[in-house]
């Protein structure tokens, strides 16, 4: 008889990983409201294959901010979702493999677009200002896309109508998480394709198809 469990709503699939024989790895969310946990998942009897997924779930706490519960799950400190940002964190978490050093994000980047490094700041209560090493339109135009980017790939919200701040929607700083996401904001439109063409993919493959 096939293996049944109840592990929730899965939100993102990784479907052949390259660090670990090409098994099929998802992550799921369990309870939507409130305290949501989140719970990484391989339907592979592979030997070896538990360990990989544990590998990916401790990735995640050190780059995401999230903690392990005693039942394994995952979860913000906060208790938010934060679930674009989490699945996020998910995907980035997957490309990495057991021999790359695991360790969270700074918050600076050296933008490629236009040369200028970009930092941002930690303002308390999960606000967050983007700065540039110059000035100038060209340095406000970075900024204000970057920040944009942020907005959209954490689902965080606008400061006051300015265009250099962002806030994590909870009140709570996060700094690892958006060290993750600070890395990909300024190319956030392949990020949006990348999660549209994650959207169409096909369930977890059933035990029956795994290794």
């Amino acid at each position: 008889m096939g293996q049944t469990l109840d592990i929730g709503k899965r939100i993102e699939l990784v479907p052949m990983d390259p660090h670990f024989h090409d098994i099929t790895i998802a992550l799921y969310q369990q309870g939507q409201d409130e305290s949501p946990q989140y719970l990484v998942h391989t339907y592979s009897q592979m030997e070896g294959a538990q360990g990989r997924i544990q590998f990916a779930a401790n990735t995640m706490t050190h780059m995401g901010n999230l903690v392990e519960e005693t039942n394994g799950l995952l979860q913000f400190p906060c208790e938010a979702a934060h679930q674009l940002a989490c699945k996020r964190t998910f995907l980035e978490s997957c490309k990495l493999s057991p021999n790359d050093p695991v360790e969270p994000r700074p918050l600076q980047i050296v933008d490629k677009k236009s040369g200028l490094t970009i930092t941002v700041d930690s303002l308390g209560e999960g606000i967050y200002q983007v700065k540039a090493d110059g000035e100038g339109r060209r340095a406000d135009r970075r900024i204000s896309a970057i920040a944009g980017g942020l907005l959209k790939l954490g689902e965080m919200e606008e400061v006051d109508g300015t265009l250099d701040k962002v806030a994590f929607p909870c009140g709570h700083s996060h700094d690892a998480l958006l060290g993750l996401l600070l890395v990909r904001a300024p190319n956030v439109r392949a990020i949006v394709r990348e999660q549209e063409m994650a959207a169409s993919r096909g369930v977890l493959a059933a035990p029956s198809q795994q290794n």
